[in-house]
């Protein structure tokens, strides 16, 4: 099973998958393509978003975890 890539990674892969869907929307013919571009775009932007969640609860978990030790620390003291 692979390991899942960077954030940074993740996000470079789909801020490019967002420059194809914009070229994509550029040369749609019809009404049908431009709708499924522009639902292409709302998951790609989701997962954007998702990401970005994620990593900003990695950090409160962190400064969470970091206060819980300095309160272990105080009461052994």
């Amino acid at each position: 099973m692979d390991k899942h890539a960077p954030a940074s990674e993740m996000k470079k892969e789909l801020d490019n998958l967002l420059s194809k869907l914009n070229a994509m929307e550029i040369i749609a013919k019809d009404d049908f393509q431009k709708s499924s571009v522009k639902v292409q775009r709302a998951l790609v932007e989701g997962q954007i978003h998702s990401i970005n969640e994620f990593e900003h609860l990695k950090k409160a978990i962190d400064l969470l975890t970091m206060e819980l030790f300095k309160i272990q620390n105080k009461i052994k003291n």
